[in-house]
């Protein structure tokens, strides 16, 4: 059977949370907004509790933190709806990295055709950006820094912790997308932050939930506008009926990723361990500065192998995916590791293996590099 190494791009859900959602799918299928009868009463009640669960975690109030689809959604209410405020106070200047996820920078480019002016920061080959190649950006009409937690692509931890402190001082509001983060390291996310996106799917969660927290300076509300109307749900930023299987579904998924979060993260780390031993069989180099990654995501280039040729190789043994965009007619090198200055030819064949501990048991880790070594010195392939 082939094994999941592709857990950074989603993971399984858990059982024991799709057994939560399904009751409440098909048991306690009330509408969180009728008020009118027990049904809607008791959905309510699960929202509610799943909102301060969540928001506890993060070390946030319950009214600080809405319902959202997910990191994507939640990226777009934040950049996209602080704008007209920006636009209001004349603060058209935003930081961020070129290291981000579409889901940031196409919502920033979209800015930057309005008028905006987006700062790209390129972190260089650690793929860490410094705190201090941010402040030394920060202008008077700087408006927000948007740095992601952890990067999709090589599992580099950025300081966001650090910057938040730098900024809570400063009118500048600081956005995080933590979808790779959350549950992970949520103490980074407990510092100031003003907005954190968060997707469940990346916890063990249903597909189609996350949240954006909203983090109150004193009694000031970071100042959003809504992109869409209709209900009023959600503090009027995202209205809409509320899917209660996937709220409760997204709470229990938290609940159990912070009770097991330290056999989680030591499983993890224990496989890397192993991996990276073995991978020592070939000629690989790993990208991002390591003494800062999460232990579930690994970003490897191996010398003179096609990634996609490798993938193509190695797909009746593991599902991994590389970080280069697919188009009909040729691979583009990750924008991620361009954006730290590397090589084409590294950016090119950058292989991303992200796992959960429980979906590597049974991974025969000495067979699959001893794939990797032998397609490595075999060229038939590129003929």
């Amino acid at each position: 059977m082939t094994a999941y190494l592709d857990s950074a791009a989603t993971t399984r859900v858990d059982p024991r949370v799709a057994e939560v959602v399904l009751h409440w799918m098909t048991e306690d299928f009330g509408n969180a907004g009728s008020r009118t009868h027990d049904w809607g009463t008791r959905a309510k009640r699960a929202v509610q509790q799943a909102r301060e669960l969540l928001a506890n975690q993060l070390g946030a109030g319950s009214s600080e933190l809405i319902f959202t689809s997910g990191a994507t959604e939640s990226n777009n209410i934040a950049l996209l709806g602080l704008a007209p405020f920006g636009e209001r106070e004349g603060r058209r200047h935003i930081i961020s990295s070129a290291i981000e996820h579409k889901a940031v920078i196409e919502p920033l480019e979209h800015l930057a055709s309005r008028g905006f002016e987006v700062d790209f920061i390129s972190p260089g080959p650690s793929g860490r950006v410094a705190v201090e190649a941010v402040q030394e950006r920060l202008r008077d009409d700087t408006l927000l820094v948007s740095l992601m937690h952890v990067n999709n692509e090589t599992g580099v931890v950025q300081p966001v912790a650090e910057l938040a402190d730098h900024l809570r001082d400063t009118p500048t509001y600081l956005h995080v997308d933590a979808a790779q983060g959350f549950g992970k390291l949520n103490e980074d996310l407990r510092a100031p932050i003003d907005l954190v996106s968060v997707s469940g799917h990346k916890v063990g969660a249903p597909k189609g939930i996350g949240l954006l927290l909203t983090r109150r300076r004193g009694r000031d509300a970071v100042p959003l506008a809504p992109l869409m109307f209709g209900g009023g749900q959600e503090r009027k930023l995202r209205p809409g009926t509320l899917p209660v299987p996937l709220i409760v579904g997204l709470a229990k998924a938290a609940d159990i990723f912070a009770k097991e979060h330290r056999q989680w993260w030591s499983r993890a780390a224990e496989f890397r361990s192993r991996l990276v031993e073995a991978l020592g069989k070939t000629q690989f180099r790993l990208n991002g500065d390591q003494d800062h990654v999460v232990p579930h995501i690994l970003n490897v280039s191996f010398e003179g192998v096609d990634a996609e040729a490798l993938i193509v190789q190695l797909k009746e043994l593991v599902a991994v995916s590389t970080g280069s965009a697919c188009t009909s007619a040729s691979y583009t090198p990750s924008h991620v590791l361009r954006g730290m200055g590397l090589p084409d030819d590294v950016a090119g064949n950058g292989l991303r293996l992200s796992w959960f501990p429980d979906q590597t048991e049974g991974l025969d880790v000495d067979g699959l590099v001893q794939e990797i070594a032998e397609f490595q010195t075999d060229t038939s392939y590129l003929s």
